[in-house]
């Protein structure tokens, strides 16, 4: 991580000392333990260094385009040294992480990777065209999650299979099955707007932000006309009204749209389940059933 620049070494020190879970790297180290009997090898650490890279100067971004102070507990660092700054370490991160894999000729883990950062942009501004009109589907909701969230998670995975295994049948049902744990790891997180638990972000947050998550578009699709009228009302123009935002709240909790939302996240979890049943029992796919388990249960 270390550059000749003082500024950009005393910033990427903040970012690596206030890590989060690092769920990503584990997705692929288990992957590749699962399907090659235990084996890992330099691609498979240089993947998992590439994910963690790309996934931080993601969030780096992220939190310019939300205008956002606070990251896991901390001071993001738009926060405290500004957007400009933020973009431009976001950017060294990114460079760092395809040049980690270029330097080493993982042209086969570079493509996953790209592929996967492009879409994760797509993702975003699909879901900043459709916030300006809500008039989501819920195809629409599911594609915006899946290149969101879900494809960086599918990387991991494929990740994890291709470093020990390239060019096998493993990268691609491995890509699968992330792509299954992302989407619901993704209505997870949506779930907790409508929660009461303290999570690092305040509940009511993504109304506030008008997005349309999936409680909200089963509730829009589930109400009579002049319901619909008034929840879109409230998310377009009363979204900063603290009472209006708990009467939507308790409107999605009422017409279903929680319960819905998880029976949708279970069917996710229960078909990446189904994916690695095949493979024999071993302390990596018991890990992996583990934090697909946790991603469903998780209390932040």
């Amino acid at each position: 991580m270390s550059s000749k620049v003082a500024l950009l070494n005393r910033i990427t020190h903040y970012v690596v000392n206030r890590k989060g879970k690092q769920m990503r790297p584990m997705f692929v180290f288990l992957v590749s333990k699962m399907v090659s009997d235990g084996e890992v090898n330099d691609r498979t650490y240089r993947g998992a260094s590439v994910i963690e890279l790309i996934h931080t100067a993601t969030l780096v971004h992220d939190d310019v385009v939300d205008d956002s102070n606070r990251r896991r507990g901390f001071f993001s660092i738009n926060a405290l040294w500004k957007n400009k700054i933020a973009v431009l370490v976001g950017d060294y991160l990114l460079s760092k992480g395809l040049l980690l894999s270029i330097d080493n000729n993982d042209f086969d883990l570079l493509k996953i990777i790209s592929v996967a950062v492009r879409e994760m942009s797509e993702g975003e501004l699909l879901q900043i065209e459709k916030a300006r009109k809500l008039d989501i589907t819920e195809e629409v909701y599911y594609e915006i999650i899946r290149q969101k969230t879900a494809t960086l998670i599918a990387a991991c995975c494929s990740l994890g299979a291709a470093s020990v295994k390239p060019d096998s049948e493993h990268v691609e049902r491995m890509r699968k099955f992330g792509e299954l744990i992302g989407m619901a790891f993704q209505i997870k997180d949506d779930l907790f707007d409508y929660g009461e638990e303290k999570i690092g972000k305040p509940t009511g947050i993504d109304i506030k932000e008008q997005k349309m998550t999936l409680p909200l578009i089963y509730a829009l699709n589930n109400s009579s006309e002049k319901d619909k009228r008034w929840l879109i009302n409230s998310v377009k123009n009363h979204n900063k009204d603290k009472k209006r935002v708990k009467e939507v709240i308790q409107f999605v909790k009422d017409a279903g749209g929680l319960s819905y939302a998880e029976n949708k996240m279970k069917s996710f979890q229960q078909e990446a389940f189904d994916l690695i049943q095949h493979y024999p029992d071993s302390p990596y796919k018991a890990s992996l059933e583990l934090m697909m388990t946790y991603v469903i249960d998780r209390k932040k």
